[in-house]
């Protein structure tokens, strides 16, 4: 051990030693205090951070779920005049386009083609038929002959009428004749002139002139009946002879094809020189002063529809005034289809398959809470409504009124001012309340 040297530079050994440190060198000096400013900014920041870890938390706990405000449309409640109306694009029909047609088979000429102005009564085509008319040539020939008949028994009537009053007649001369002589034997016998038999033989005379009497009254009227009878029936045969020949001639006039309206040639719907069946569609002529609008209304709407409405018909830079006239009984599709018709005026150069808009006032409010419409009627079924308030949604029911095309009415639940998620709730489920982030 005496072989190690001590190291030099330890405190315990340099002193041992004699060698001085530098301790006596060391001056004790007391840190700085910090600046005011640089206090409060870290007061500052720790606030700020407690401020946003409360706004987060606050932000987490207000709702169930977060929904993104873009993928929703909110309104406000507002309170005004609410209009309930219909408003709908339709198409110019005729109400008025008959297609007339083939009468009998045969060669069609026509005189006009699709465009062409008509007039009432114009000829517009004819079909040249050989077989009707030969019908009608033969009825004709047959209602002669019945109205022959009809003449033989008129005749027939009047000779037996005039057999029937001769022996009538002769029966009443007959029984003048017995009269007369039961007279004179009444005399005779009361002079004693002639006997009592021949008195009771004068009165046989008379009565059997009396039944002869009876007998030609009875076959008179008997032989007139029967010459009646048979003028009826001859004359029942030439009135239906007479109405088969009026038909066929009906027929063959119509075999030339005249217009039924005023208005246009729609479509030709056979080729020129063709032959044509009978009851075979020839043409259409649109009738252009009976035109309407038909338009389709959704089947909610359909219900307050009623014929006698006004509403405003537009198109072409301009309105006018018509009238629901016709509301289809069926429900197609979701819809229902409705016609409407022009009062007074009607677009100049309106045409067959135009497009026009239609718009029908169903109901006025001139005050009521509202809000724009949105999916949230068929939704919640308008009984309930995401109401937003700040960063959050929550559901609150509603009671909803008339509903037009772009509002609701809100009869209890709501005040303007109020603002509503309308379009995209479907995305909050079952939840109570909702975070909606910015």
């Amino acid at each position: 051990m005496s072989g190690i040297t001590p190291l030099r530079g330890h405190p315990k050994n340099d002193r041992a030693a004699g060698i001085r440190d530098t301790s006596a060198q060391d001056v004790a000096r007391t840190a700085p205090a910090p600046r005011a400013y640089a206090r409060w900014l870290w007061i500052a920041g720790i606030i700020g951070g407690v401020l946003l870890l409360g706004s987060l938390a606050r932000g987490w706990m207000a709702g169930e779920k977060s929904v993104d405000a873009s993928r929703l449309r909110i309104a406000t409640v507002t309170r005004g005049p609410l209009v309930r109306d219909i408003v709908a694009d339709g198409t110019v029909i005729a109400a008025d386009s008959p297609t007339l047609y083939a009468v009998a088979p045969g060669i069609v000429t026509l005189n006009v083609v699709p465009g062409d102005a008509a007039k009432q009564g114009q000829p517009l085509a004819s079909i040249d038929s050989p077989e009707l008319r030969s019908r009608l040539a033969q009825e004709q020939a047959s209602l002669a002959s019945a109205q022959a008949e009809v003449g033989r028994a008129q005749l027939n009537v009047r000779m037996q009428t005039s057999v029937a009053q001769k022996s009538l007649d002769q029966a009443q001369v007959d029984l003048t004749a017995a009269l007369r002589e039961q007279q004179r034997m009444q005399r005779a016998f009361s002079l004693g002139a002639t006997a009592q038999v021949e008195v009771l033989r004068a009165q046989d005379n008379v009565a059997k002139a009396r039944i002869a009497l009876d007998h030609a009254q009875q076959d008179r009227s008997l032989q007139i009946d029967e010459a009646g009878f048979d003028l009826q029936t001859k004359r029942q045969l030439a009135d239906r002879q007479r109405a088969l020949v009026a038909d066929l001639q009906r027929q063959v006039d119509s075999l030339v094809v005249r217009s039924p309206v005023d208005g246009q040639v729609g479509q030709v719907l056979v080729a020129q020189r063709a032959n044509v069946a009978a009851n075979a569609p020839v043409l259409s002529v649109v009738d252009l002063t009976q035109l309407v609008l038909e338009i389709k209304v959704p089947e909610s709407f359909a219900r307050d529809l009623a014929i006698g409405m006004p509403a405003q018909i537009s198109g072409n830079g301009s309105s006018f005034s018509g009238q629901v006239v016709a509301v289809a009984p069926e429900v197609v599709g979701g819809e229902v289809t409705a016609r409407l018709r022009f009062n007074d005026q009607r677009p100049a150069g309106l045409r067959q398959n135009q497009r026009l808009s239609a718009r029908i006032v169903l109901d006025r409010k001139a005050d009521a809470i509202q809000v724009e419409r949105g999916s949230f009627v068929d939704t919640n079924g308008g009984t309930s409504a995401w109401f937003v308030r700040g960063g959050s949604a929550e559901r609150r029911p509603i009671r909803i009124g008339v509903t037009s095309l772009d509002a609701v009415e809100i009869l209890q639940g709501a005040q303007p001012g109020d603002r509503i998620v309308v379009s995209g709730d479907d995305q909050f489920g079952n939840a109570k309340q909702v975070r909606i982030s910015r």
